[in-house]
């Protein structure tokens, strides 16, 4: 009787076991099925309880163009630069965040146009001494600093007054930290976007530059592929992300999900898989990305930043094409709390459009060189570039003896008449070690109405944070002195690179039109350029441009030979190396 008791205790263990490994089997069953799963339905791949939920299908999609899809890119990532835990952000400007088109566009031997060079582009290259000081600093988030300089025109060597506008935040840069981001990418796949960086893809149509070999770059495609997965690798795990491509149309790339959610690797690798075909239909994907805000845009604002990011050559030919109608919809979306941000690929991307297109609260736009390039400028200043705080600014000047001539750097065109400076936004700044800010003033030259021993100048700025709050600040200053002097060596550059632009932006204008009004003298000295339309040329259509290759004329290259022997005066005297880059420009100019 004991024996068999003890028998069927062991069968019972036996059982046990057996029941254990089964439910053990089981578990580890679901477990694999939820990590490596298909859907049936759908095709989509599920991994480690994430969704790959890409829409886009070129096969299905653009069979009728019957293009072959074959190839990858190669992904990068972007490392966040450490923070100096007690410095304070500065700001600089919306609008233009380079000038690498003007750049590229000399390397390889064409001619730019007057828009590839802009002002706040050129100062976001360089940090400035902004005339910060704890005597006027006062606790608002935006604190203003005003610094003066009498400087005699190197051409003309008469003298001109100029203020600058210091864009100091109370901001500490260790407490930074940006919104969650509802993020819809615009990726233009068009044909445009299958030539190489460094050429212009309509030349092939009207043989121009046809002799030109090329480079063996990646084309913009590939670029612009890339560039997407280096924005997508500055996401956070509480970011919602969404993705629309367009050419003659516009199409669901991805819809508008929790990245925590999302598959993100497969994403990108679905990224480096696009290639172009077709028209180009900015319309269309622009309208499809702000549909996709329609249950976001005014549910989560406290919590949540809304942007856009295009990512495009600019040439539309399809849908609305004019500058006014596409301002229309980036001026919509800018008043429901979605901004816009252009991210321009190749050389020939259509600044022209752009800039117009930019001039909008909350925007901004870069171009992109190479990937690399990109993955560097989108560490720590993606935080920036997506993080308006500043709104609706205007400085109003009161004097007897002085009002504003010229205003450089603004993200606005819509500059009134008397003493108004309007700045649409205001981005979050790096500054360095010595308290320099990047891109971190604006520029105004003030015209003497009067000799006056009153030189008080009264100062008005007011402007809304990102809540809509309103803020104002008020100061007086004397402006002083009667010979050539500058307050700090800020301004002294500011004063620098504007005259460098003007005199870029009015050599683009005379080769352009062989009008005579845009060459400098010793009579006109180096004149403003900033409210100048270019008269270009319309050869296929309004937006697609077509290459001319770089010269310069006899004219201009004298008087670059003055400018630059005053650029290098400047750049001992402000003791700044990195503006040689731009007597590098010169060189080239000259010796063309």
């Amino acid at each position: 009787m004991k024996k068999e008791k003890v028998k069927i205790t062991f069968i019972q263990a036996i059982a046990v076991i057996l029941i254990i490994l089964l439910i053990a089997a089981g578990i580890i069953t679901i477990i694999i099925k939820n990590h490596f799963e298909k859907n049936a339905e759908n095709g989509k791949q599920i991994v480690t309880g994430k969704i790959d939920d890409w829409e886009y299908d070129p096969q299905k999609a653009r069979a009728e163009y019957g293009y072959n899809y074959n190839s990858k890119g190669i992904s990068s990532g972007a490392v966040m630069e450490s923070a100096t835990a007690d410095s304070y952000l500065g700001f600089s400007t919306g609008g233009a965040k380079d000038i690498n088109n003007f750049r590229e566009n000399i390397e390889n031997g064409y001619f730019p146009i007057s828009t590839d060079i802009t002002y706040n582009g050129l100062f976001y290259d360089y940090t400035f001494d902004t005339g910060n000081n704890s005597e006027n600093k006062s606790e608002d988030l935006f604190s203003p600093s005003y610094s003066c300089a009498i400087s005699k025109d190197p051409i003309s060597s008469e003298q001109e007054y100029y203020m600058t506008v210091g864009l100091n935040s109370n901001i500490k840069e260790s407490d930074f930290q940006r919104k969650k981001l509802n993020l819809v990418v615009v990726l233009d796949i068009s044909g445009s976007m299958s030539s190489s960086f460094s050429s212009y893809y309509y030349d092939q149509f009207v043989n121009i530059n046809e002799d030109k070999e090329e480079d063996g770059n990646k084309t913009k495609m590939q670029i612009a592929n890339e560039s997407v997965n280096v924005l997508i690798d500055r996401l956070k795990e509480d970011d919602r992300f969404g993705m629309v491509l367009f050419d003659n149309q516009a199409y669901l790339g991805k819809p508008i999900s929790l990245v925590s959610n999302t598959d993100m690797e497969a994403i990108k690798d679905h990224i480096l898989e696009i290639k172009p075909m077709g028209g180009t239909n900015f319309e269309a994907g622009y309208k499809k990305a702000t549909e996709l805000f329609s249950e976001y845009k005014n549910s989560d604002a406290d919590e949540y930043e809304n942007r856009i990011i295009v990512i495009t050559d600019a040439m539309p030919n399809y849908g609305t094409t004019s500058k006014e109608g596409l301002l229309s919809y980036v001026e919509e979306n800018s008043g429901d709390g979605i901004y816009t941000t252009f991210i321009g690929v190749g050389v020939d991307f259509n600044t022209e459009l752009i800039e117009q297109i930019s001039d909008v609260k909350g925007a901004n736009y870069y171009s992109v060189h190479n990937s690399q390039e990109f993955k560097e400028r989108m560490g720590e200043q993606f935080e920036y570039m997506v993080t308006p705080l500043v709104f609706d600014l205007n400085l109003d000047l009161q004097s007897d003896s002085y009002k504003i001539e010229a205003v450089y750097g603004t993200d606005t065109k819509n500059i009134e008449s008397g003493n108004i400076m309007k700045v649409n936004t205001l981005f979050p700044s790096k500054t360095t070690s010595t308290g320099e800010v990047k891109g971190g003033v604006v520029l105004l030259k003030l015209k003497k109405i009067k000799d006056s021993d009153d030189s008080l100048i009264k100062l008005k700025v007011s402007y809304k944070d990102r809540n809509g709050k309103s803020f104002e600040n008020l100061q007086e200053i004397k402006f002083e002195g009667k010979d050539e002097f500058y307050d700090n060596t800020g301004i002294r550059k500011a004063i620098l690179l504007t005259r460098y632009a003007n005199t870029l932006k009015n050599w683009i204008l005379y080769e352009r039109t062989e009008s005579s009004k845009f060459i400098i003298t010793p009579i006109t000295g180096i004149v403003d350029c900033n409210l100048v339309v270019d008269d270009i040329i319309r050869i296929l259509g309004e937006n697609e441009r077509v290459s001319t290759s770089l010269s310069v004329s006899k004219n201009y290259q004298e008087i670059f030979e003055k400018l630059k022997k005053y650029m290098l005066h400047e750049i001992n005297e402000i003791n700044d190396d990195t503006l040689n880059k731009e007597i590098e420009i010169l060189d080239k100019l000259i010796n063309r």
